[in-house]
Formats: C-alpha cells, sequence, structure tokens
C-alpha cells in the first residue's frame, strides 16, 4: 500500500477523533469583533498552539494589538513549500432567537434525506475548513511520521472584524512565513459533487457613515420639518447610490472594470448555472443588481454596493415620536479586477459629503478594504490541485470565480510574493454568518481526505 493510501486509510478511521476535535474548537465563543469575547479568542489561539504542537509543529501564538495571530512550521520535508492560511475567530450570533439551539453546542444532525451535517457558529467559516487541512497534516504525520513537503501555517484572529492587524503581521515577518505556494481553504463547492478552485476574488471596500445633526433627540411635533432628521438625510444618500438600471453611481466607480472576455463567458456558461434556482432558495424571483447582466456574471465579475446595515432613532417596543439626533449605516463595496479601494472609498465619502446640510456633520468609519485578484490556472501548483480533487472527487475539477472577499489574498501575494489555491469545501447553503450555520459531514470528511491527496501531489 502507497503512503498516500494508507493516509486515507487512517483518516477514514479516525473520523470519530476528527469530529472531537472539531467539536472541541467550536465550543469556543471566538467572535473578534465583540470586545467582550477577547479572552475567547486567545483561548481559541492557545487550543491551535496546543493541537499543532501535539502533532509535531512548532507553533506559538503572536502577539498583535488585536487578537493573537497562530504561527506554526514544520519544514523538515524536502521540495514545494507552502503557507496554510486560515482564521479562528466567528461572525457574532445575532439574531440568537432564530438559532434552533445553542450555536456554540455542536452537534451532528441527519436530515431527512439521510446526509448529516455539522451544526455549530464557525462550522463551515472558517473553524471546519481549518480543521479539514489540519486533519490531513495530522493523518499524514501518523502515519509516515512526517509531512509531504514543508508546510507553514497561519491562524489569524480577526478576518470576520476587517483583518487590519494582519498586513503589517505579514509585513513585519515575511522572511519567516515565505513560501512557494499559498493554500487557503475558505471557499465553495460548485456543488456538492463537483470540486472547485477559485481563481478570482472580488475585493471589499467598507465603510460606516454616521450623520450627526441637533444635539438631542427632538419633539417630532415641536420640530417637525423645521429641523433636519438624519434618517431623512440618510435615505436620500443611500437611495442615490444606484441609479434605475442597478448601476452604482459614485463618480469613478467603473474605472478598472473591463467587460467579461468571452472565452471566460463561454465557460461560465458551460456550467449551467440556474439563477432561477439559486434565487429560488432564498425565497426570492426577482434579480436584483445590474440589468442585461447574468446571475454568475453578477456574482463574480461585477462590482457591488450594498446597504448592510442602517440605524436611527427609537426602534423599541411601541412608537416614540422623535427625530433622532443620528442616523447610520453600514456600506460595502465588492470589487473586481484592478478597481482602486481606496480611491472608491474617497469617492463615497465626496458622495456623501455632498449630501450633507450645512449644519449637519459626518463621521466616516473605515471597516478594512482589499483588492480583487486573480490567479494563473496555468501554474503547476493549479493543475496539481485540479488533479488531486478530481481523484478524490471523482467527477473533474472546475475553476471558478467567486462573489466574496478574502482579503488576504491580496495581502500575501503583495507581502510575500506567493500565488495562492483556494480549494474549499463548503457549500452554498452552509448558511454563514447567519443562524443555524452548518457543514457538511461529507465536506468534512471529504475535504480531509482531499489535502491528504494535494499534500501528496505537490510532493511530486
Amino acid at each position: 500500500m502507497s503512503d498516500l493510501n494508507s493516509v486515507l486509510a487512517h483518516i477514514d478511521g479516525d473520523v470519530d477523533g476528527a469530529l472531537e476535535r472539531l467539536f472541541e474548537l467550536l465550543r469556543i465563543r471566538s467572535i473578534s469583533t465583540d470586545p467582550a469575547y477577547a479572552a475567547d479568542c486567545r483561548a481559541c489561539a492557545d487550543w491551535h498552539v496546543a493541537d499543532l504542537r501535539s502533532i509535531g509543529f512548532e507553533a506559538s501564538a503572536r502577539e498583535t494589538p488585536g487578537h493573537p495571530i497562530v504561527v506554526a512550521h514544520d519544514r523538515s520535508a524536502p521540495g514545494t513549500s507552502a503557507l496554510f492560511y486560515g482564521h479562528y475567530d466567528v461572525q457574532p450570533v445575532d439574531p440568537i432567537e432564530l438559532w434552533e439551539k445553542d450555536p456554540f453546542d455542536p452537534m451532528i444532525e441527519t436530515r431527512a434525506d439521510g446526509s448529516r451535517a455539522i451544526r455549530a457558529r464557525g462550522a463551515s467559516d472558517d473553524k471546519g475548513q481549518v480543521m479539514v487541512f489540519i486533519e490531513a497534516c495530522r493523518a499524514w504525520k501518523a502515519v509516515t511520521g512526517k509531512l509531504p513537503i514543508p508546510i507553514s501555517i497561519l491562524i489569524e484572529g480577526e478576518e470576520e472584524s476587517g483583518g487590519v492587524n494582519l498586513p503589517p503581521f505579514l509585513a513585519a515577518n515575511a522572511e519567516e512565513l515565505r513560501a512557494d505556494i499559498g493554500l487557503i481553504c475558505d471557499t465553495n463547492m460548485w456543488d456538492p459533487a463537483t470540486p472547485a478552485i477559485q481563481t478570482m476574488l472580488r475585493g471589499l471596500c467598507g465603510e460606516e457613515i454616521i450623520i450627526h445633526a441637533a444635539d438631542r433627540d427632538l419633539h417630532s411635533g415641536f420640530y417637525g420639518s423645521a429641523a433636519a432628521n438624519p434618517n431623512r438625510i440618510l435615505a436620500r444618500i443611500l437611495s442615490d447610490l444606484h441609479d434605475a438600471d442597478g448601476r452604482v453611481t459614485l463618480p469613478g466607480f467603473y474605472d478598472g472594470v473591463p467587460e467579461l472576455p468571452n472565452s471566460l463567458r463561454t465557460e461560465w456558461d458551460a456550467l449551467n448555472f440556474d439563477a432561477a434556482a439559486f434565487l429560488g432558495a432564498i425565497g426570492l424571483s426577482v434579480p436584483a443588481g445590474e440589468k442585461g447582466r447574468s446571475a454568475l456574471e453578477m456574482i463574480w465579475s461585477r462590482p457591488t454596493c450594498e446597504i448592510n446595515g442602517m440605524g436611527g432613532g427609537y426602534q423599541g417596543p411601541g412608537f416614540k415620536t422623535v427625530i433622532p439626533a443620528i442616523a447610520s449605516a453600514k456600506v460595502s463595496f465588492r470589487l473586481v479586477f484592478d478597481q482602486d479601494p481606496h480611491a472608491i472609498r474617497e469617492s463615497f465619502r465626496a458622495f456623501v459629503r455632498a449630501r450633507v446640510p450645512a449644519d449637519c456633520r459626518v463621521e466616516f468609519l473605515e471597516h478594512g478594504a482589499g483588492q480583487a485578484i486573480r490567479f494563473p490556472i496555468e501554474d503547476a501548483a493549479f493543475r496539481k490541485t485540479r488533479d488531486a480533487l478530481t481523484a478524490e472527487w471523482g467527477k473533474p475539477a472546475v475553476f471558478i470565480g467567486g462573489g466574496g472577499s478574502i482579503p488576504v489574498t491580496s495581502e500575501l501575494k503583495k507581502a510575500l510574493g506567493m500565488d495562492v489555491v483556494l480549494a474549499g469545501f463548503a457549500l452554498e447553503d452552509d448558511r454563514i454568518h447567519s443562524p443555524n450555520e452548518k457543514y457538511d459531514l461529507h465536506s468534512f470528511q471529504k475535504g480531509v481526505r482531499s489535502w491528504a491527496r494535494i499534500l501528496d501531489a505537490l510532493a511530486h
């Protein structure tokens, strides 16, 4: 029996152990955006350090101005070196009342069709996806005593809260972290049976705006119409961001956005994406966004502007007739190709300032920025990964675009000069960032086997 086959057999025999370790990790309430959970984030970093040391990595939790970053190395093998990136922090669980059970009490759910899923916050994003890689490393070490290639692991704790401390950390530790190829598992399958490698990811720019008017909330009977209402000002600003055809109206917004090449459009058309089913699965039927664009084109290769949150005035039970002193909104831009997130931010701020009355003021809070990125699919690492995934899943792996943003990909490219292979096993219905998040047990088990194969392929 070859080393790879022995490793795969070991993985199949250790499913219960792998799940027990994952459940330990899922019980840690590592919500990075809420300071109340800072101790939990540190506990999560410490858990990873102990786990990685137990399988022979030199591991430590490195201090940052925010949550610690886990760094681990096992470079004893020769050959192509890899840096695996993941994150241990998770999204807040609100609205908690929509969860069917405690989001930090993981369980295996058996569904009507007999399939099973892991339910918990972080099951898919990103703890389950991180652990499929670590379990593959564990299996290689258990069977052969070594890894197939030199591996470093970097697991941050602020991906879900902007990741502001990662870029300076990468820059300061570039020599230590540099490798031949980056590996990330924070992505999706094309469908439950078809593995995928994402070679395009949209960038991201996040902004929060706070409109300040009167020095206190006002009685609407006494001041209505006479006093500026921040809710009305905010509503006008937000409605002006799109035209009737769904295009974003910020000056210069589409700079650096070419039309999709016909060759790539043909490849995407061959995927037979069902836009009606895509919307129908979430209870919608009418496409929004830019008119004349396909759903895949809008998701993968067109930029967006979305209002993610709004607040202002009384929102408690009953009714209170006030004109609020402040109103706020959180707006995100998904960016493509060569769009400059910093230019987008400045254009947005100028757009907002031009619509705020002279006796009111606006405050801006920055929530991260990252440029879109594309990777060369002709590179050997991409070909080997595709072949390994095809061998595991019995169906050709496909190269796809990605609608989300993983800013670390551009940071790894910029700071460390590495291309990044994005091969993940999440599914569209995993409900990441939503109540009742899940990760299919099939994704977890096959994901571990897939990474075992990928590591073997990269060694040859």
